[in-house]
């Protein structure tokens, strides 16, 4: 199997396995109790925590462990309203579903939400940020890298902006982290959120990094700080700092591997087959992220015969399910509902070579001849 969707999920490396397996199997105990193998996972934990805050610049106390990027985002929305009966939110609108979805709750429940364009490029539009803060807005929240078309977001500039009028900014970093370099205090952020499951660690686990209170999650034995009630996840956690630590340590060695053949790969694509084009700026994303509009085709037809022969690519979000509808995110774009629908994204790691890259390459090409055959017939 090629495996061309890492956008999605990423397999557990070996190294995050090994480090888990020893608080699954041996050092099971519970990290509230007061003897000692509770102690030493309590301790495991925290030396976890500690190391996370390290990588993203940051202290200990301004982590919270959570079941992923989802929960991370919800939560800091929730923080954003604590204690306000109104107010305004502003996000960008190729945000990921766990902040549109949550903000279509907290409209029903009567706060205002402001959606951000966008450029033809995926770069949200600063100067329609500024005319959109009003004297309510509570947070700002726009993501750091786009999940379907990897363009990075100018935090920085949004931070500055928010800085002006004293409003706090949350950035669902789950596609940043592990690709970028990322430090909490130069892009100016009050709140950001990460996924292990993006960097080759365990499904189920994240972070929210808050250097602001926040208003208790889950109600219970008051772990994470009578924050997060509920047993720690310790062998989650230990993966999630292990997946962390490889993934900002070999960060540059493996964007410079992903830029030659992402760079290799949408060249031949865009040269080899007509009517194609690249989704979102070209330059001004991450490494590993492809997104390509073949025009005439179905994106979907396209992504079975592919996995036919091997690949497994997507047409867009994993985590839009099968509602089989365009991409919020080419539509906010400027693509058309027939551009979105006949585009896939490819997503992929440093271990992809270029006998792979041509295998997948040359079977996108055959497939999408022989389905603009059927369509033309």
């Amino acid at each position: 199997m090629l495996y061309l969707d890492n956008a999605a999920t990423t397999p557990m490396s070996l190294p995050v396995c090994k480090a888990m397996w020893q608080y699954m199997i041996n050092d099971y105990g519970n990290p509230s109790s007061i003897y000692e193998c509770g102690r030493n996972n309590k301790r495991a934990v925290e030396e976890a925590r500690a190391n996370i805050a390290g990588l993203i610049g940051t202290e200990a106390d301004n982590i919270y462990f959570t079941s992923g990027g989802t929960e991370s985002d919800n939560w800091a929305l929730e923080a954003a309203v604590a204690g306000k009966h109104s107010g305004t939110i502003i996000v960008s609108g190729i945000e990921h579903p766990a902040i549109l979805n949550k903000c279509r709750d907290l409209e029903k429940r009567g706060y205002n939400i402001e959606y951000l364009r966008c450029t033809s490029d995926g770069i949200i539009d600063i100067e329609d940020l500024r005319r959109k803060i009003k004297d309510d807005t509570l947070l700002i929240s726009v993501m750091l890298v786009n999940n379907e078309i990897g363009t990075i977001q100018p935090l920085m500039q949004v931070s500055a902006v928010a800085s002006e009028y004293g409003i706090p900014v949350h950035t669902d970093a789950v596609a940043a982290f592990g690709h970028i370099d990322i430090d909490v205090h130069k892009l100016g952020v009050s709140m950001l959120s990460v996924s292990a499951h993006k960097i080759c660690g365990p499904k189920g686990v994240g972070f929210l990094y808050t250097d602001r209170e926040l208003e208790p999650l889950i109600y219970g034995g008051g772990q994470e700080k009578n924050m997060r009630s509920g047993t720690e996840n310790v062998a989650g956690i230990i993966g999630l700092a292990t997946a962390a630590d490889i993934a900002v340590n070999t960060l540059h060695y493996r964007m410079e591997k992903e830029w030659n053949i992402q760079r290799y790969m949408a060249e031949r694509i865009v040269n080899e087959i007509p009517y194609t084009s690249i989704n979102g700026n070209m330059t001004g994303r991450v490494s590993g992220n492809i997104n390509i509009c073949f025009k005439g085709i179905s994106a979907g037809e396209l992504v079975l015969l592919l996995d036919k022969q091997g690949i497994c690519v997507s047409s867009g979000s994993a985590c839009h399910g099968n509602h089989g509808g365009p991409s919020h995110v080419l539509k906010a774009i400027g693509k058309t509902d027939e551009e979105s629908l006949a585009s896939i994204r490819l997503t992929f790691n440093h271990t992809l070579n270029q006998n792979q890259a041509d295998y997948c390459i040359d079977c996108i090409k055959k497939n999408v001849a022989a389905l603009r055959k059927i369509k033309n017939d």
